[in-house]
């Protein structure tokens, strides 16, 4: 015969309840646990590392750590210098891949001058990979005054003016000027690349009824091509430099339009010239080898003796 039971010795309805989800209650209390060691060591990191006090101990905890950049790979780069790139990234092969802020080294690559924006990217545990999107600008266009970026088929490229990182791509890329220029700037600077002695007295080329070019050089000379026949007027123009230093020297223009003679101007000589000149019996020689007897325009063949021009 069974005895009956007390009702007060039956537990209740919450402590079965407990009981049974006890087995989820212990994993939700150490999650818990573990969120808030997360954010109180997080705060101290953060008062650390802004603190110069912590300076010290911050770098030597980062020099003990073992994850060092190993190798850095770089797509899209052609206009940028590497040696511009490595200083806005800020970082090198061998430093803490973890010792710097991704979002300050976009920020700093973005502001180089043909970068229009970058992907900066880390992979642990030693990798940087940049991703370079570099505008195309080809030279710069001087129409009426205004100055603008081109790329190679003469369009406008985005620019913020002659400020800032756009300045700095103005004062590296060649001047083109006059209308239509922009369109024939590409085959011109093709054929100046190809003779670099040449190319690197050019420091502006003017389109001339938009059928040919003047070239002026960094000494104040200006070089007259002749019309469709630019590339034999170059290799004219860097044998002459080779053989005689031709940019070097103090003329006003070179004139290469006709095809069988080189015609200079050279400056006028000064009063005080002039009068020596004058009471001298005999010729003086020219150094330059350029000297014209009496008019400032001279005309000789690539070979003989130099004529006067009629």
């Amino acid at each position: 015969m069974r005895r009956p039971t007390d009702s007060n010795d039956r537990p209740s309805r919450l402590s079965i309840f407990l009981r049974r989800q006890k087995r989820l209650l212990r994993p939700l209390l150490v999650l818990v646990a573990v969120v808030a060691l997360g954010t109180g060591g997080m705060t101290a990191l953060r008062h650390v590392g802004s603190d110069e006090r912590f300076a010290a101990l911050r770098a030597r905890i980062i020099n003990m750590l073992p994850l060092r950049i190993t190798e850095i790979d770089v797509t899209g780069c052609v206009l940028t210098s590497q040696a511009a790139l490595q200083q806005a990234l800020g970082v090198r092969t061998g430093d803490f891949i973890l010792g710097f802020s991704i979002t300050a080294a976009r920020e700093r690559i973005d502001a180089l001058p043909f970068v229009d924006h970058s992907v900066v990217e880390r992979h642990l545990p030693g990798t940087i990979i940049i991703h370079l999107f570099e505008r195309s600008p080809f030279a710069v266009w001087q129409n009426h005054g205004h100055f603008m970026l081109i790329d190679r088929e003469g369009r406008q490229v985005r620019d913020q003016g002659m400020t800032g990182k756009d300045a700095e791509a103005f004062m590296q890329l060649p001047l083109v000027v006059g209308p239509d220029a922009n369109t024939a700037a590409a085959a011109l600077i093709d054929e100046l690349s190809a003779q670099p002695e040449v190319r690197a007295h050019v420091v502006a080329a003017s389109r001339v009824g938009q059928r040919r070019w003047n070239l002026t050089l960094r000494n104040g000379t200006t070089v007259l091509l002749p019309e469709g026949q630019e590339v034999a007027a170059l290799k004219r123009l860097a044998q002459l430099q080779e053989n005689i230093k031709i940019l070097d020297r103090p003329v006003i223009a070179i004139d290469m339009r006709l095809p069988d003679r080189l015609i200079i101007r050279e400056s006028p000589l000064a009063p005080n010239d002039n009068e020596r000149d004058k009471g001298d019996s005999q010729p003086q020689a020219d150094p330059t080898g350029l000297q014209a007897p009496d008019a400032p325009w001279l005309s000789s063949p690539d070979t003989g003796p130099r004529r006067r021009r009629a």
